[in-house]
Parts: structure tokens; C-alpha cells; sequence
């Protein structure tokens, strides 16, 4: 669970009412349900438009990531890496096959599969970083949608506000109608403006950094395994990936 995200949200919303309420208002009056239908399903409706079906599910899945990350440990990957180096150079690739079976973390047990097949170091670096760009990318159309959102949604409040503002104008003569006409309006402009800067455009990002961890993470087991290949001693392995641990 990563405390961090869900502390970040409860903050940023609990200021904004702090301040609203510090300055006199009502957090009930920031609760209308025609301008949260305008600007959320306006929203998502435009992303739906631009994204494939398989794109859009993809993204909704990767939801889980803002506040359980997956867990990636660099020391413990370049341990890993060590001694898979050792007991190769001791009883040859096939000591790696075990080993392949237990591994839960696809891209590894692919590249240790790859290894223990015996394929050639050119076959085994292009698949591992065909992979790798192919996983890469394919996860960074996903934040994509969530930052698509962050750039539609102040569009759609003011979409929002404009609507509010006709419904109001066409009921000059009554004033509780009027007056929730403005408040629609001006209550869908703070929806917009809101989402996009305090959950879409942040959930864009957190997904970002989590695909960057993984990459480095995935690259270090590629330039472990390559190095496995070509048969570099264990010691030089593990000083060449000293390098990653900075990534922790």
C-alpha cells in the first residue's frame, strides 16, 4: 500500500475545504450532481472517443498501481543476478531451469527461459528489449488516457459553466432557479479545474514513475542476463549493475 498516494489526496482535499470553509462557505454548496454528470461523464465519454477498447480497459487496470504499486527490489534482483551467474559458471545454463520455473516476474523467467534454451546473445538481447519497448510503450499509452483526462476536464467545466449560465439566463424571473443556474456554472468550472489537477493529471504521473521503475528494473535483469551470455565473471557483473541500485 503506498501511503504516500492516499496522504497526498486526503491533503489536497482536505485543504481545499479548509480554505473554503476559513473563508466562509458552505461544503454542502460544492455538491451538484447536473455539474458532476456534465464534467465527469463528458470526460470520460471524449477519452473513450480518442482511446481503443483495449487501451481504455488497460488504463482503468492500472488504477490499482496509485495506491498498490507493484514492488520491484533492486538489491535483491542484483543478488539474484549474482547467483545466477555463479551456479551458470559452475554447472552451465541448465542449472538455471529451476530456477526459470519458480520465477513469477514474466520478463525474468522469459529471459532465463531464453538462457536455459540456449539461444544466441544476439537472439537474447533483441527479445529481451523488444519486450521490454513493446511492455514499455504499451503502458505509457495507458497513463496517456488519465493525462488526456487532465486536459479535457477544465474544458468540459467550462462547458459545464456556459450550460449553467443558459439555464440561468432563461429563469431571470425566478430567482432559486436562477440562483442554481450560477451555481452550476461556477460549480462545474471547479470540477473541471479540480479533477484534472488533483486526480487525473497526478494518476498520469504516479503511472509514469511506476512504468519508469519497472523499466529500470527490467532493464537491469536484460544487462544481467546479456552479461550471464557472454560469460563475464560474477564480480564484474555486479559492479556494472551497481549502477541501478541508485535507482532504489
Amino acid at each position: 500500500m503506498d501511503r504516500l498516494s492516499i496522504v497526498g489526496l486526503l491533503t489536497a482535499i482536505f485543504a481545499i475545504y479548509l480554505g473554503f470553509i476559513l473563508d466562509g462557505g458552505s461544503v454542502a454548496s460544492l455538491f451538484e450532481l447536473p455539474a458532476f454528470v456534465i464534467v465527469f461523464g463528458g470526460t470520460i465519454g471524449a477519452v473513450m472517443l480518442q482511446s481503443s477498447s483495449v487501451q481504455f480497459l488497460h488504463a482503468l487496470s492500472l488504477l490499482k498501481w496509485v495506491f498498490v504499486p507493484p514492488s520491484y527490489d533492486i538489491e535483491e534482483g542484483v543478488d539474484n543476478i549474482i547467483l545466477w551467474a555463479e551456479r551458470s559458471r559452475e554447472s552451465g545454463y541448465l542449472a538455471l531451469e529451476d530456477i526459470a520455473l519458480d520465477e513469477e516476474e514474466p520478463f525474468t523467467q522469459k529471459g532465463l527461459n531464453l538462457l536455459v534454451d540456449g539461444a544466441d546473445i544476439e537472439n537474447l538481447r533483441m527479445s529481451l528489449e523488444l519486450e521490454l519497448d513493446i511492455y514499455r510503450e504499451h503502458n505509457l499509452r495507458s497513463a496517456n488516457v488519465f493525462e488526456s483526462m487532465g486536459g479535457y476536464s477544465p474544458t468540459i467545466g467550462i462547458l459545464g459553466a456556459v450550460l449553467g449560465l443558459i439555464h440561468a439566463m432563461s429563469n431571470l424571473t425566478e430567482p432559486a432557479l436562477l440562483g442554481q443556474g450560477i451555481a452550476t456554472a461556477f460549480i462545474a468550472t471547479i470540477y473541471g479545474v479540480g479533477f484534472a489537477n488533483l486526480i487525473y493529471l497526478p494518476i498520469a504521473n504516479k503511472i509514469r514513475a511506476i512504468i519508469h521503475q519497472q523499466t529500470m528494473y527490467r532493464e537491469m535483469i536484460s544487462e544481467g542476463l546479456n552479461s550471464i551470455a557472454v560469460g563475464e565473471n560474477p564480480h564484474a557483473i555486479e559492479n556494472k549493475l551497481s549502477a541501478f541500485r541508485l535507482e532504489q
